[in-house]
């Protein structure tokens, strides 16, 4: 999606910056009274008896939750004054956002990936708003409220911030939390069937493809489906996430060779290790373990399938595994899916997990079209700051939490019973547990005692000795119509095209001729050029850091 967003944005850029000078920046004016450093906007009554209701643009088309039906969404509005009206693509994302900003309709808020190439966009075009500058205007408390690491991470060349993160890490976070934190990044089977296998050593190819032979010879059919040996996230135009940097992180092979960043987006086709691994896959493909349906399935078949129990075994995040595991729990707690170790490289060696980055994984901006911009860095205010975290996540004291006898909130029994049990449910009615979790601090979130469901807690603490901060890498996103945003946008389209392609090839030999060629190819379209622009940046993030 990262890329698709660069190919119709290079369509639009010379509208948008033709737009941008019309747009300018006018004189920010809202009725809202400012606050001070001591005391949050939001929380002054004159400005809470002010009611908005902001659109707020959600880049994410399986988002599914409304503003208004849930106590804590009911909660927030009449402590804020704000009212919420989500706004969410029906398809694709890239081109509903593109459209908006071509248009000059963006929303009052807008949230999306920090990496989507739309982000240095809006901001280069004058589409968004200085946090910043709002912030000195209307709310000065927004400083206190802000982690001034992730500020100085998301400052521009002109000094001003544009966007807050969501599920940011800092490197304070990796020294204060050591030990507690996890990765989304897991290999999972299903419980009783990798039981009754013998628990089989899969880190191997050997291994792996043994167990997947057996699974299905063992297990053709599971509740009266075909059993599906493998699976993974969604294949897109560019490729496959889960078979690029989380297949890497598995076999430990590190973003940098030689001081130089290599981009395991535009193919890791010249890694004797990752190629390795991605001829099993092609020998699995052709021993119809793996199935074509995995090339064109969207994460909702996914999950669906998940739900049923269908896959043996999978390389997938744990955390969107939540629906899937409670379905399979009350089904059957034997039939949930656990981490194990997975791949590994051919030295044997430990995975090297993401945890989270200081990027995080998404930001929130503010749109110059916004109605009523000093309300609304007030409610973003809010929603960073200790209180704001403590509703998003906990809720309502009494109604949803309450403290222990050490002072430490807990969400009530019935509460978290609901969160395991029905999900959707809970977030539909109730609205804990960062139901909104656009500015959710998960790194704030670690210090309090967490009690995993039955069915989620085994893969996400298998990860906690392997995770490691990639916060380096973050943000290497190439300006926009750049030579090397165009290089590498075709580079990766065509790895869109060649990842399916390995894995169907029919025999090594097939396999080595397409790498080959997409060595070649992207050495012609001038992948040192992106690379070098990568490093550069890479440097740069360093020095950021120390």
């Amino acid at each position: 999606m990262k890329k698709l967003s660069r190919v119709v944005l290079g369509s639009v850029c010379t509208v948008l910056a033709a737009a941008a000078l019309l747009t300018g920046c006018k004189k920010d004016e809202s009725k809202v009274v400012a606050g001070d450093e001591n005391t949050p906007g939001w929380s002054i009554p004159e400005n809470v008896k002010q009611k908005v209701k902001f659109d707020w643009y959600v880049n994410f088309s399986w988002f599914a939750r409304h503003w208004g039906d849930s106590k804590v969404s009911k909660y927030i509005t009449e402590k804020t004054g704000v009212d919420i009206n989500f706004i969410v693509p029906a398809g694709n994302e890239a081109e509903k956002l593109n459209t908006m900003i071509a248009g000059d309709v963006l929303p009052d808020l807008i949230t999306l990936g920090w990496y989507e190439g739309q982000v240095p966009l809006m901001i280069d075009s004058g589409y968004v708003c200085a946090l910043d500058e709002l912030a000195e205007q209307y709310d000065p408390y927004f400083f206190k409220a802000a982690n001034a690491q992730k500020l100085n991470w998301y400052r521009q060349k002109d000094g001003h911030v544009y966007g807050y993160p969501n599920a940011s890490f800092t490197p304070s976070d990796y020294e204060k939390y050591a030990g507690k934190l996890t990765s989304n990044e897991t290999f999972l089977v299903r419980k009783d069937l990798y039981e009754t296998l013998g628990r089989p050593d899969m880190s191997t190819p050997e291994g792996f493809l043994k167990a997947l032979r057996n699974a299905k010879a063992m297990f053709p059919k599971v509740n009266g489906q075909n059993l599906i040996p493998f699976g993974t996230t969604e294949f897109s135009d560019v490729g496959c996430s889960q078979l690029q940097a989380t297949l890497a992180h598995f076999l430990a092979i590190s973003p940098e060779e030689d001081g130089k960043y290599v981009d395991v987006n535009l193919g890791l086709t010249e890694n004797p290790e990752y190629l390795r691994w991605l001829k099993v896959l092609r020998t699995a493909y052709q021993e119809k373990l793996l199935t074509k349906e995995m090339f064109i399935d969207k994460r909702s078949q996914i999950e669906e399938k998940a739900s049923n129990g269908r896959y043996f075994c999978m390389l997938y995040q744990n955390w969107d595994m939540q629906t899937a595991q409670n379905t399979l729990y009350a089904n059957d707690p034997d039939s949930i899916y656990i981490a194990v170790p997975g791949p590994k490289n051919s030295k044997g060696d430990d995975p090297v997990l993401a945890g989270g980055g200081i990027s995080g994984w998404t930001i929130t901006m503010i749109s110059k079209k916004c109605k009523d911009k000093g309300k609304a860095i007030q409610f973003l205010t809010y929603l960073i700051s200790e209180e704001g975290q403590m509703d998003t996540n906990f809720g309502i004291q009494g109604e949803t939490w309450e403290y222990d006898a050490n002072g430490v909130p807990y969400l009530l029994p019935e509460i978290r019973a609901l969160d395991s049990e029905n999900k959707n449910r809970q977030e539909t009615e109730i609205g804990v547990q960062y139901t909104y979790w656009m500015l959710m601090d998960t790194a704030w979130q670690t210090q309090f005692p967490v009690e995993y469901a039955p069915s989620l807690g085994q893969p996400q603490l298998w990860t906690v000795p392997y995770v490691h901060s990639y916060a380096v890498y973050d943000g290497l996103t190439i300006p926009s119509g750049s030579d090397e945003d165009l290089i590498y946008a075709d580079i990766q389209r065509k790895w869109g095209k060649v990842l399916p392609d390995l894995i169907q090839a029919r025999s090594d030999e097939e396999f080595d001729e397409i790498v080959a060629e997409f060595n070649a190819y992207k050495r012609s379209k001038g992948i040192d050029k992106v690379q070098k622009l990568q490093t550069k940046l890479m440097n740069e993030n360093k020095l950021k850091l120390r």
